[in-house]
């Protein structure tokens, strides 16, 4: 190990993923460091997005303002980043458009535009290019001081394909579905390339101090169950597979490996034999259902609160946290407390507060 950090106080989350017993489920939410809270604005300031992500100083104050404002309710922090810095590294240009997104100016528009080709064919030395994500994993977990672990994270191989050929969000997915549909070779030939650089990036994220990772397949919703089969499953699978090897090549421990296959609630039962030790769902699932589908697997689940239930009034947040002790916290194992998507900007944060003082009110032994 490279990096010395002090002891980590609070191993909750790690133990939780692990598939151990604990004392109550570790609690977090994905985008927690994010546009909902008044701190934010304030430290990120006239910056562009990306800007933030490749400040050190600015990711790490960004990350930790949601352990500092929620501590002793919060036992993760997840570093301030992008999914979208894989196809930066990949030589494609993203730009964050205010209010409405990431946008490439220069989508992959087909297998023979010349552009597709160049990004197959380019190497990507992912260490130096993606070498600002790790300086603020490093200095994140410094300050962090053992608080809580740090979680680090990837875009699955079919989600960063998705924004390569649309350019940016999409209500259609037309060029998606075009290239799938017509192009599968080729399509399948860049989903490779995308989860090797995945591989890479994570465990480059471990090195330099996270202590868990998660891929996020925001898209997986757009598939159906065959083509989610040939086009998102096999290239989440190689990220488990060869995470672990590439780690103990380089002298690291295994960490635990988090998988979120967004909308894609056929594919729960073939996501717990994925080779993750957590599956995070969304809340299409029905908790105590998932749980019945999990069977006796090893697999923690985490999730899956509507993040719209945060506009509501607190007792509607308590009867959504209600539903999901009821239904995944079993035999105090099995299930790290989250939200279904990530929080949406809007949100009170005293109604996240609540949230998380719910669970634990409820949970607790």
């Amino acid at each position: 190990m490279e990096h010395s950090f002090e002891p980590l106080q609070n191993d909750l989350l790690l133990r939780a993923a692990w598939g151990q017993k604990v004392e109550r489920p570790p609690m977090w939410v994905m985008r927690q460091a994010g546009r909902y809270l008044p701190e934010y604005h304030e430290a990120k300031g006239n910056r562009d997005f990306f800007e933030c992500c490749r400040d050190a100083e600015v990711a790490s104050t960004l990350t930790l303002q949601p352990v500092e404002r929620y501590a002793g309710l919060l036992d993760a922090a997840i570093i301030f980043s992008d999914i979208l810095v894989i196809p930066q590294a990949m030589g494609m240009v993203v730009e964050m458009v205010d209010k409405k997104g990431p946008h490439f100016p220069n989508p992959l528009q087909s297998p023979t535009d010349g552009q597709y080709q160049t990004v197959l064919d380019r190497p990507v030395n992912v260490a130096d290019e993606l070498d600002y994500v790790y300086k603020a994993i490093t200095l994140t977990r410094k300050k962090l001081a053992g608080r809580v672990p740090l979680i680090g994270f990837c875009g699955a191989p079919w989600t960063l394909f998705c924004y390569m050929v649309e350019g940016g969000g999409t209500k259609l997915f037309a060029q998606s579905k075009t290239w799938i549909y017509k192009y599968p070779e080729e399509t399948k030939k860049l989903l490779h390339k995308i989860a090797d650089i995945c591989v890479e990036h994570l465990a480059l994220q471990v090195k330099a101090g996270a202590q868990l990772v998660m891929v996020f397949d925001s898209w997986a919703g757009e598939l159906g169950p065959t083509s989610f089969s040939r086009f998102s499953e096999p290239y989440l699978a190689i990220i488990s597979k060869k995470l672990p090897e590439k780690l103990k090549s380089m002298g690291l421990d295994a960490v635990p490996m988090t998988v979120f296959p967004k909308g894609a609630w056929h594919a729960l039962d073939s996501a717990c034999n994925l080779g993750y030790n957590v599956v995070g769902m969304d809340w299409l699932q029905d908790p105590a259902e998932a749980v019945k589908i999990r069977g006796s697997r090893n697999v923690v689940f985490q999730g899956n609160a509507d993040p719209g239930v945060l506009y509501g009034t607190k007792e509607a947040i308590t009867e959504a946290v209600e539903q999901m002790v009821k239904g995944f916290w079993v035999g105090n194992k099995g299930w790290i407390a989250n939200l279904g998507h990530g929080i949406t900007p809007g949100v009170n944060p005293d109604n996240l507060r609540h949230f998380f003082e719910e669970i634990h009110r409820l949970t607790k032994a």
